[in-house]
């Protein structure tokens, strides 16, 4: 029966044909009903239909309609005066910052959406995404994540806070055959690559150190061959298929079959917009990155440089 399914995000942004940053901001906005279900957003079918309808109709509610008496739904999302945050990135930390972020913000509901670091800040300046994580290098200068954020949000007003710093690099098969050691190796005649999505920051890194080391992407086969992920990436090269891959140490700790070739220290920020209804979150996000309970956990992990965690980079 319609009644007994529900969909995920991604299943709704299929069906839909949009993004699931924009099923989020129109679950934000109360025009699609969710719930979760542990650590996954669930929309019921006959919710779909309803805001299909409505859309049809050119009618669109200004909140979500309570669920009646009885549901059988799990938890609702949204309880009374609670609003959705959608925090953005793929790092095993934002998903630690969200628990701790449920637990001491009682008016917000962390959701979670796993985009790249250019497509983040895209979404914020969209009024999609509420906390924005980025590791976005600028060749020319050599810094990051700055030059992108004040290129993109220019007109408003924001706080930098540093989350972490960790290596990137090479993802290798183990022994190194090709005995890649820089950037510069890349333009090896022959070398397979395996690429991560446009938008996201091992994309960028990748493109800055081709364009500073005058390789052109074509020259590398399967520089359009594209992963979702550090995880997808390693598997790749691990696996054979590749020669070589751009990536987070974690990953190739987790992957097995592959080396990691440390080439360069990146910073990984937080981004939040400054509006009068944000601060008390904000307050909280900043409290929660100072914690030794937070800070505990990212060390248990290891590979994590905690030292600057919580700094204001940068306020406007």
């Amino acid at each position: 029966m319609t009644n007994d399914v529900s969909y995920t995000t991604e299943e709704i942004a299929k069906l839909l044909k949009i993004s699931k940053l924009t099923v989020y901001d129109l679950i934000k906005k109360g025009e699609l009903p969710a719930y979760r279900v542990g650590k996954q957003m669930r929309i019921d079918a006959v919710d779909l239909e309803a805001y299909k309808t409505r859309t049809r109709e050119g009618r669109m509610p200004h909140a979500a309609a309570p669920a009646p008496s009885g549901s059988s739904r799990p938890e609702a999302v949204f309880a009374p005066g609670s609003r959705p945050l959608v925090i953005t990135g793929q790092d095993i930390s934002l998903d630690m910052l969200a628990k701790h972020l449920e637990k001491q913000a009682p008016g917000v509901r962390p959701l979670r959406s796993y985009v790249g670091s250019l497509d983040s800040l895209i979404s914020m300046y969209r009024g999609e995404s509420d906390i924005v994580s980025t590791h976005l290098l600028d060749g020319d200068t050599g810094e990051y994540n700055i030059p992108y954020i004040r290129k993109l949000l220019v007109g408003f007003s924001y706080i930098v806070v540093h989350l972490l710093t960790r290596n990137a690099g090479l993802y290798v098969p183990q022994g190194n055959p090709k005995g890649l050691r820089s950037w510069g190796d890349l333009a090896q005649p022959g070398l397979r690559i395996v690429n991560r999505e446009k938008g996201s920051g091992a994309r960028v890194l990748l493109d800055e150190q081709l364009r500073l080391h005058r390789i052109a992407p074509g020259s590398i086969a399967g520089y359009e061959a594209e992963e979702s992920s550090h995880m997808g990436v390693a598997g790749k090269v691990a696996a054979g298929e590749a020669d070589v891959g751009i990536g987070i140490e974690k990953a190739a700790r987790i992957v097995g079959g592959v080396d990691f070739i440390p080439l360069i220290r990146e910073r990984y920020d937080l981004v939040m917009l400054k509006k009068p209804d944000n601060r008390e979150w904000i307050e909280a996000v900043r409290r929660i990155l100072q914690s030794d309970a937070f800070l505990g956990e990212l060390r248990s992990i290891g590979g994590y440089d905690l030292t600057e965690t919580g700094k204001v980079l940068l306020e406007t």
